[in-house]
């Protein structure tokens, strides 16, 4: 009786996907990747870095701290899908905007630092995050894109919102600022 519920209409896609090897597949992948990355950051890429020019060195620092900035985030998102997976966690929390994946920055352009004095391996560390992380950010849109856009998320409205809740409680006048204005 459970196993055909499982596969009856109550499944839904993110269990779906969380419950099959593609999730495996990203999550011991994606996993792997974090590791390796602070392995290498902490062991053979900061003696690197203490051997660049300026240029290549500042371009690593800022690489660096968006690298792991990315596979921190794709690492949490991993981990609360699993945490869904294993009823630890409702799929309708993990779909809150504030769990939610997505690209604000465009990715780091490792073709264009090709021959610009970075670590060949620091560039293929970042090359691989990049594809993780965008990987990431497309499930993230197909498991919970159109619940979002199903319950009437907006951003535009989510500011009005938030704007017309700091004007209620005094945080935020709007005729203080108009009248400065003038």
């Amino acid at each position: 009786m459970a196993a055909e519920q499982s596969q009856g209409e109550g499944m839904s896609m993110s269990d779906g996907f969380t419950g099959g090897k593609l999730f495996d597949t990203v999550f011991t992948r994606g996993m792997a990747l974090v590791e390796e990355t602070a392995t290498y950051l902490d062991g053979p890429g900061r003696e690197h870095a203490k051997t660049l020019e300026r240029e290549p060195g500042l371009t690593y620092a800022a690489w660096s701290m968006e690298l792991t900035t990315r596979l921190m985030q794709a690492a949490s998102w991993l981990v609360m899908q699993k945490a869904v997976r294993d009823g630890e966690m409702k799929r309708d929390d993990a779909a809150a905007k504030k769990y939610r994946i997505r690209r604000e920055d465009p990715p780091l352009d490792v073709s264009a630092q090709e021959g610009r004095g970075l670590p060949a391996r620091f560039l293929e560390l970042v090359d691989r995050s990049e594809g993780l992380f965008e990987q990431i950010c497309r499930l993230d849109e197909a498991l919970y894109g159109a619940q979002a856009k199903a319950s009437g998320a907006n951003p535009v409205s989510d500011q009005i919102a938030q704007l017309q809740k700091a004007a209620e409680t005094g945080a935020f006048d709007p005729l203080m600022v108009w009248n400065r204005g003038r």
